[in-house]
C-alpha cells in the first residue's frame, strides 16, 4: 500500500436514476410546447385539452425533427416538419398523406405528476411504470393560506449528482461551510427514503435559538426539508425543496425552493418583507454548498474519520436507484438509524469572513437608507 491517499473516481455509466424528478413549478408549463434536455436526451412538454400536462420524447422518429417546434392539437402534438401527429400515449394518430400508419410509429410518453405546486416526471431505465407508494407525499401547506408561494431558483451544476446527495450524511461540512454547529445529527434509511435529522446553532437562520431541520429524500432526486428557525427574534417555520434532474452523467439542473409560514399579527408589508428576507438568507446558506460542487473532485474512496457521517451507507442506499428492479437489495427494507456524536467547530477564518460580509451588508443598508 502506498504512503499517500490516492483519489479514485471510476468512469460513470450512462444510466440515470429510477424515480421522480422535479421539473419546476406548475405554472411554468402551458399550452405551448416546452423543450426539456434531461436524462441524456430531449423531451417535450405541453398541456392538452383538459389542461393535463403531457410529456413525450422530444424528437420525431420519422425524420428526427424537434417536436417542441410542433403544434398542439387537442391532446396531441403535430410535428412541424412533416405533420405526423403524436397522441398523449405516444402513439402516432395521424399522418395526413399516408394510407396506413406504421406499427412502429410510437414514442415514449413519460409518467407525469403534478403535486405541491410542482411538476414531476418519472424516469426508469427499464421503462417500468412508477412504483406505487414512492410518490412524493402531499404537502398540505403548499398553496394554503398562511404560507408563501414557492420561491424556486434553478442552478446548472457541472458534476455528477451524487455530489449533491452526499450532503445528507455530511455532518462535518456544517461548520466550515455554513457557520452552523450541528449538535444532533442522525440519518435514517428506510426503503426508498433517507432522512437527516439535525439540531444545531445557526445565527443566520435561527438567531440565538436552536435551528431544527428534518430533511427527507423521497427517492433519488426529490428532497423536502422542514425547518424551524428564527429571524429578528421571531420564530420562523419554512419548507425547503432540493431537487435535481440530470442533464448528463456529469451535470444536472438543481432546483432549490423555499416557502415560509406567514407572520400573523404583522402588516402584509412587514410580513412580506420578513418572508423575502428569510428566503434570501436560506438561499445564501444553500448556495455556499453550490460553490464547492462547482470546484471539488469526485471521490469514490473518500478517507473518512469517526466524526464524519455515514457517507458510505448513504451511497449504498443511493445506488439502489441505478440497478434493475430485480437487483435492488433487500438491505433497505428494514429501517436503520445512524447517529454521529462529534463537535464540528467553525474555523476562525470562516468567522472572519462572515463578520466582514455582515459589516459590508450593514454598510450597504445604511447607505440605502440615506439615499432614500
Amino acid at each position: 500500500m502506498g504512503k499517500y491517499a490516492k483519489i479514485e473516481a471510476a468512469e460513470i455509466e450512462e444510466r440515470y436514476a429510477r424515480g421522480w424528478h422535479c421539473l419546476g413549478k406548475v405554472e411554468e408549463f402551458g399550452k405551448d410546447p416546452v423543450r426539456l434536455e434531461y436524462f441524456g436526451t430531449k423531451l417535450v412538454a405541453f398541456r392538452g385539452d383538459e389542461d393535463q400536462l403531457i410529456i413525450l420524447d422530444g424528437f420525431c422518429p420519422h425524420m428526427g425533427a424537434d417536436l417542441s417546434q410542433g403544434y398542439v392539437e387537442g391532446n396531441s402534438l403535430r410535428c412541424s416538419m412533416h405533420a405526423w401527429r403524436w397522441g398523449q400515449d405516444g402513439v402516432c394518430d395521424d399522418i395526413p398523406y399516408a394510407k396506413k400508419i406504421p406499427p412502429k410509429a410510437c414514442i415514449k410518453a413519460w409518467p407525469v405528476l403534478e403535486r405541491n405546486g410542482l411538476v414531476l416526471v418519472y424516469h426508469d431505465a427499464e421503462d417500468n411504470d412508477p412504483i406505487q407508494g414512492q410518490e412524493p407525499p402531499v404537502i398540505e401547506e403548499a398553496g394554503a393560506d398562511g404560507w408563501s408561494e414557492w420561491a424556486v431558483e434553478i442552478i446548472p451544476i457541472e458534476t455528477n449528482c451524487r455530489e449533491l446527495v452526499d450532503n445528507m450524511a455530511d455532518k462535518a461540512h456544517f461548520g466550515p461551510v455554513h457557520s452552523a454547529e450541528a449538535m444532533r445529527f442522525e440519518n435514517t434509511f428506510d426503503g426508498h427514503k433517507v432522512v437527516q435529522y439535525m439540531e444545531g446553532k445557526s445565527p443566520r437562520l435561527a438567531g440565538d435559538s436552536i435551528l431544527t431541520t428534518t430533511a427527507t429524500y423521497y427517492g433519488p432526486a426529490y428532497m423536502i426539508t422542514e425547518m424551524s428557525g428564527e429571524m429578528n427574534g421571531v420564530p420562523v417555520e419554512s419548507k425547503l425543496l432540493v431537487s435535481h434532474v440530470p442533464t448528463g452523467t456529469e451535470s444536472f439542473d438543481l432546483r432549490f425552493g423555499v416557502m415560509v409560514k406567514l407572520f400573523p399579527g404583522m402588516s402584509k408589508e412587514d410580513s412580506d418583507a420578513m418572508v423575502q428576507g428569510y428566503v434570501q438568507l436560506t438561499q445564501q446558506a444553500f448556495f455556499e454548498d453550490v460553490h464547492f460542487w462547482h470546484t471539488k473532485a469526485r471521490v469514490d474512496n473518500p478517507v473518512l474519520c469517526d466524526g464524519d457521517g455515514p457517507i458510505y451507507k448513504l451511497r449504498q442506499w443511493y445506488s439502489q436507484f441505478y440497478v434493475d428492479i430485480a437487483d435492488v437489495p433487500s438491505t433497505w427494507d428494514a429501517s436503520k438509524t445512524y447517529a454521529v456524536d462529534s463537535v464540528n467547530p467553525i474555523p476562525h477564518q470562516k468567522v472572519a469572513i462572515d463578520d466582514a460580509n455582515a459589516a459590508a451588508y450593514a454598510a450597504q443598508q445604511a447607505e440605502a437608507e440615506v439615499d432614500a
